[in-house]
């Protein structure tokens, strides 16, 4: 079918639109990272750089410099890894929980788990059950408080409730238990929602900050948030915390907005790594709940 002028004229005006605001959308992207990569004695004389005619990975030396980092990188590992696994586990089985119309209590289950979302205990009471817990000091502190995550479990059980009830009938008649067919029939029908609360768990337990500064005291614990603002605050004050801040370089002849920018390249790499391995699931996990059949 052939275009009318005001047709094309309407077309080539979006495309010049959206390809303004993607490249508006990917310029803080780039200068970050050229920023990050810009010789220190290039940016002390222009703050506002597009293309560094010296490139340095002084920052990145820098934020290396310390035998911390190392450790930090390990613990925000641990975080991402161990409490993915165990929120998805938990915020799953309680979804699939809830999906069943046999399970008994299960629209009082549902109110109070609603209750949750709208009404937070605030940061006192959390601290105070961690604490009787004996949890302040431990990366536990970080992982059981969030381990269920209410929102999340609600939209599990709307993926849930379009799995046919059949399923579940037919394998109680090969002999299956619950637990049986949770693992090996649920689970493996549901990778789309899976992937994409995998990626905001991971996301969130990665970018773990206020948390940590709230139940860790201990240095040798601070996940890589955590040590990074040391650094940075360091970096521009001179002062940071004592188990961060023996562990330093010395001299430091590196500009601080440097330092800011390798800093969110390193704590951005990862996520964007492993993003293209869910992109296939998490296309039709977000998509969750939004269309009824």
């Amino acid at each position: 079918m052939k275009e009318s002028l005001g047709e094309r004229i309407f077309s080539y005006t979006n495309h010049i639109l959206l390809l303004i605001i993607g490249l508006v959308s990917l310029f803080p992207f780039y200068y970050v990272v050229v920023v990050s990569f810009t010789d220190p004695s290039e940016y002390m004389k222009s703050s506002f750089i597009l293309f560094p005619k010296q490139w340095s990975t002084a920052a990145y030396q820098y934020i290396l410099s310390t035998n911390v980092f190392i450790r930090s990188l390990g613990v925000s590992s641990y975080l991402a890894i161990v409490g993915t696994a165990l929120s998805l586990m938990v915020s799953a089985a309680f979804g699939y929980m809830l999906s069943r119309k046999r399970l008994f209590g299960r629209k009082f289950l549902i109110t109070a788990l609603v209750i949750t979302i709208l009404f937070s205990p605030g940061i006192i009471p959390n601290f105070l059950v961690v604490k009787d817990l004996h949890l302040v000091n431990t990366l536990w502190s970080i992982i059981l408080p969030g381990l269920l995550n209410s929102w999340n479990a609600l939209l599990l059980k709307t993926f849930f409730d379009g799995i046919p009830e059949s399923l579940e009938e037919s394998a109680f008649v090969d002999g299956a238990n619950d637990i049986r067919i949770f693992f090996q029939i649920i689970l493996p029908l549901s990778l789309p929602a899976l992937a994409a609360f995998g990626l905001f768990f991971a996301v969130g337990y990665w970018n773990t900050f206020f948390n940590a500064i709230l139940y860790i005291s201990d240095s040798s614990k601070y996940p890589l948030q955590v040590l990074l603002q040391g650094m940075l605050l360091q970096a521009e004050t001179g002062i940071a915390d004592p188990g961060v801040a023996a562990q330093l370089s010395a001299e430091r002849t590196v500009p601080p907005e440097t330092i800011k920018m390798a800093a969110v390249v390193i704590a951005t790499v990862p996520i964007l790594v492993v993003y293209p391995f869910l992109q296939k699931h998490f296309a039709k996990g977000v998509m969750l709940g939004s269309v009824k059949e």
